[in-house]
């Protein structure tokens, strides 16, 4: 972390403690909530869900990081209208935000829905552009992914390290199917059926956060997705980056706040995923 913004405290309360705080209280309630929910409406498309318990999450999370630093930015997902064009102007409106928290209240709804224990919360601060904090937290297995720029990633308190496969035949990959069907699905799976013959196996648990930590703590060797978010992607951005590996654009250009179509890898096998995926 660079002196300019190597600020972990204001006032005596650290980010990185806030964002953890953040997300345990918001994950162990959502926890309480699970077939429990009282309403259910579509999004951007009838794969793309929304409870009153993402709302209320977002709610829970907003306010605590916002009593504690009023003065910084919140970009959260359910205050975002749905769809592509709406999440980048929404992320162009902070584009001169000093200090901007980026947060996925449930990254996962359609699994918290079906109670299929893989969702988390996602949450992301940047000081003027770049990613300096970065929380995921899995309450289903009461796992805590934590990174800061400069400082190392990691899960149970321990450091996190990604894993060592060196070729695409070794590697165990993750995707997801995107919320639009018809532009970001079918490239998706142009991708994914590329992919499948040439990596030991591909999974697709239904959370990019979870996915993206996956790759940071080595059980997964890389994850790719198109039409992704900000708050998808910018926690699980900085556990990729700070546990060794790498996290691009399609182009292999480093990752940012604007990217959507993500490739994130231990590394080793970045080029070769970056350059497979080109050829679809």
């Amino acid at each position: 972390m660079s002196d300019e913004y190597n600020r972990p405290v204001i006032g005596g309360k650290s980010f990185t403690a806030v964002a953890i705080n953040c997300a345990s209280k918001a994950g162990e309630w959502i926890k309480t909530k699970i077939g429990n929910y009282t309403s259910l409406s579509l999004k951007y498309s009838p794969t793309d869900l929304v409870t009153e318990v993402d709302k209320g999450s977002e709610m829970m999370i907003r306010n605590l990081v916002l009593t504690h630093f009023p003065h910084h930015s919140f970009l959260g997902e359910e205050g975002v209208e749905p769809g592509p064009e709406a999440s980048a102007k929404a992320l162009n409106s902070f584009r001169d935000a000093e200090y901007l928290w980026v947060v996925d209240p449930i990254d996962g709804t359609t699994n918290f829905v079906h109670g299929f224990p893989f969702f988390s919360v996602s949450i992301a601060l940047s000081y003027r552009g770049e990613v300096i904090v970065g929380v995921v937290y899995d309450p289903m297995r009461d796992e805590l992914f934590v990174a800061e720029k400069g400082k190392g990633a990691y899960v149970h308190g321990k450091p996190m390290r990604t894993s060592t496969e060196s070729t695409l035949s070794e590697s165990l990959l993750a995707t997801g199917f995107p919320a639009d069907q018809k532009v970001a699905l079918p490239l998706n799976m142009k991708g994914l059926q590329a992919l499948a013959p040439q990596v030991r196996n591909i999974r697709s648990g239904g959370s990019a956060a979870l996915h993206m930590a996956y790759v940071a703590c080595g059980r997964l060797t890389g994850f790719w997705e198109i039409g992704l978010n900000s708050w998808d992607l910018a926690a699980g951005s900085l556990l990729v980056s700070e546990s060794g590996g790498r996290v691009t654009d399609y182009k292999g250009d480093p990752y940012n706040l604007g990217v959507r179509n993500v490739i994130a890898t231990n590394g080793a096998i970045h080029e070769q995923l970056v350059d497979e995926l080109a050829k679809v």
